[in-house]
């Protein structure tokens, strides 16, 4: 099951005492301070892990909790510090109080890490309160005490380009000829129901592709399902807009494209100024391919047209969009 939100309690490790301790040996009755500093508590640190694909686990867990350090001992003994603990994350997983919604952390690159909580530091033993005028001390330090905090985790997904579209456009059977993935089709609106991500060979270069759900007017106010998974194409290069060349006239298609231009602008206006192709798919169908054109001019766009079910134009399509990506990945460098 795909879960890209979860809302966790982070608890990191009390720090150890220190210990209030006197040798007691033979000969000595009257042994000096030895006691022990307490160990240092747990941390929790979240990490992007590519291969952690949902936040599902985390929805599960609801209260990581870190252990606390060992208490010094006699002898001069330090206890023992408690082990980190370390969560992987999908890579793309944001971080945000849950109180004041403030964005803690975005881990968007593979290996970084976001230390959440610190454990606390262990308490001095007595030991270190001895003087030349003070040579059996009572005193010792506690630990620090634990820290928590209640945090919401939203995934966005990592992918150069993100496929958007009507329901039932055919958006997973393109992604399902580009790239090894097999997401579920069928001819009915919203077989999609979570994203799904692709990696498309072009050559001896690849790049990644994501499927959301199916957009329908409304979207961005919390209409249909893709208004619920449209962040996941916050932080591609570039979009697909897949029309289904079989789905009307060329008036109702392309009111169906301005449509979803206009939710993209409502959702977010980074999102609708991303680089875009308009694909037309099934040409596989006599009539649809006549409309192509026609689309292209009603629209004030290239349409370019291909079928994902015999791969006509597919090749091409996939060269332009690697050529595409290449290009906005040395403007954003630059």
């Amino acid at each position: 099951m795909f879960k890209d939100e979860a809302d966790i309690t982070v608890i990191s490790g009390k720090g150890g005492d220190g210990c209030l301790s006197f040798r007691h040996e033979a000969f000595a009755p009257r042994g000096g301070p030895d006691g022990g500093d307490g160990g240092r508590g747990g941390d929790v640190v979240f990490v992007a892990d590519r291969h952690t694909t949902s936040l599902l686990e985390l929805v599960r867990l609801r209260t990581i909790k870190a252990r606390a350090g060992e208490h010094g001992r006699g002898k001069n003994c330090s206890g023992k510090s408690a082990d980190n603990v370390r969560v992987p994350v999908p890579v793309g997983t944001m971080f945000y109080d849950r109180e004041s919604g403030e964005q803690l952390a975005d881990l968007s690159k593979e290996g970084q890490e976001y230390l959440a909580v610190y454990g606390g530091r262990g308490g001095r033993g007595n030991q270190h309160f001895a003087t030349a005028t003070h040579q059996a001390p009572q005193e010792f330090e506690r630990g620090q005490p634990e820290q928590k905090k209640q945090l919401r985790l939203e995934l966005k997904l990592i992918a150069d380009v993100g496929l958007v579209g009507m329901p039932n456009a055919g958006k997973s059977t393109l992604l399902s000829v580009c790239s090894a993935a097999r997401p579920k089709i069928a001819n009915y609106p919203f077989t999609t129901l979570v994203p799904q991500l692709g990696i498309v060979a072009v050559g001896q270069g690849t790049f990644t592709m994501a499927d959301i759900p199916g957009l329908i007017e409304g979207a961005s106010e919390g209409k249909g399902l893709g208004h619920q998974f449209l962040r996941h194409i916050e932080r591609t290069r570039a979009i697909v807009h897949l029309i289904d060349l079989d789905a009307g006239d060329v008036e109702e298609l392309a009111t169906n494209y301005r449509t979803i231009r206009r939710e993209l602008e409502r959702f977010s206006p980074n999102l609708a100024g991303k680089q875009e192709i308009v694909v037309g798919n099934k040409i596989d169908v006599p009539e649809a391919r006549a409309r192509a054109e026609e689309l292209g001019k009603a629209i004030g766009a290239q349409v370019f047209a291909l079928s994902a079910v015999t791969k006509e134009s597919l090749p091409e399509l996939l060269r332009r969009l690697f050529e595409m990506i290449r290009q906005v990945q040395v403007e954003q460098t630059d």
